[in-house]
């Protein structure tokens, strides 16, 4: 098998104390993870070959850690620090992955986002998701003036497409659903439906159990084969097979480290049976990612009072301004 990019990022995901959701985002990241995610999530790549629209992405990928810049333009990777980009009067946002795919022939440009998502569970999460949602295709859109469009130039907005993939669903959890503007008449003759288009979310549920039936879609059957608990060699064979995925370096070496659960899930996992164990230790994980964004903010300087008004508590700002709880 070739060793490729794809090939190593399934490997080092089961390095003793990697950081389960980086590695999540950067396998989400690879290109050929993102093409299927655009043939089946987003229509307009719908009737394209994955290698074409493999093509179709740009360069400019950029995974967490990045605060929303004024535009979408930036390009190379993410370096790992957080930077001092930031839309002025609009607070600070960290995209998960971001980058643009483009349609050359219909000269189609979109901006698209891909987050990776614990839980969708409003009661962990402390907010509702798709409010977040709207939060992010709002600022994808908000962004782009003086970058991509210029004083009232409107109609050179581009397309933004934010995508999150949830993966707390339960035995019958798989679905997608799009979330997108509507229009409609309450009196007299309907309109046309010009920039309908323009802003469009998909919300991927893909399932945590262990013991699943294959999904019947296939785009939700990939990831779910990307992200289960099987030994690397497994999934390796499965994504090649199944998905004609060309294992890269660090495609396999991600991978590896995304086949054992992070050491504080595997301790809880031993404390208190498998099952309780793994809910402990998301959680735990779920409190990380929080108090990390927290640090993120201290970091930009923003005030304990904005940080608080957007949902987090007290304990996680002392925790955060600790510096004891950093994801790295």
């Amino acid at each position: 098998m070739a060793d490729t990019y794809l090939s190593q990022a399934v490997e080092a995901t089961n390095d003793a104390g990697a950081a389960y959701d980086t590695n999540a985002k950067y396998l989400l990241a690879d290109k050929q993870v993102l093409a299927w995610i655009l043939k089946y999530a987003v229509g307009e790549f719908r009737e394209m070959e994955i290698s074409a629209i493999i093509a179709c992405i740009q360069d400019d990928i950029e995974i967490s850690t990045k605060p929303t810049d004024p535009g979408l333009l930036r390009t190379g990777r993410v370096s790992g620090a957080a930077t001092e980009d930031n839309v002025p009067g609009e607070g600070l946002i960290f995209f998960d992955i971001r980058f643009r795919a483009c349609l050359l022939r219909e000269e189609i440009k979109f901006l698209v986002n891909v987050e990776a998502q614990k839980t969708s569970d409003p009661a962990k999460l402390g907010y509702h998701l798709e409010n977040r949602i709207l939060f992010y295709l709002s600022r994808m859109v908000s962004a782009q003036k003086h970058t991509e469009f210029f004083h009232s130039d409107y109609d050179n907005i581009k397309r933004v497409r934010s995508i999150w993939v949830c993966m707390d669903g339960d035995t019958s959890g798989d679905s997608i659903e799009e979330i997108g503007l509507q229009r409609k008449s309450v009196f007299g003759e309907s309109t046309s439906q010009y920039g309908m288009d323009l802003m469009k979310a998909v919300v991927i549920h893909i399932r945590k159990e262990k013991n699943i039936k294959t999904s019947r879609h296939v785009l939700i059957a990939m990831l779910e084969t990307l992200f289960a608990h099987t030994a690397a060699e497994e999934k390796k064979r499965l994504l090649a097979e199944n998905y004609g995925m060309t294992m890269s370096v660090e495609f396999e070496r991600r991978i590896k480290v995304m086949c054992n659960l992070s050491e504080v899930i595997k301790e809880d996992a031993l404390k208190h049976g498998f099952k309780e164990g793994m809910e402990k230790g998301i959680e735990k994980g779920i409190e990380k990612e929080r108090i990390a964004a927290i640090e993120r903010m201290i970091y930009m300087g923003v005030s304990k009072e904005q940080i608080i008004s957007y949902g987090y508590t007290e304990n996680e700002y002392a925790k955060a301004a600790d510096h004891k709880y950093t994801l790295h």
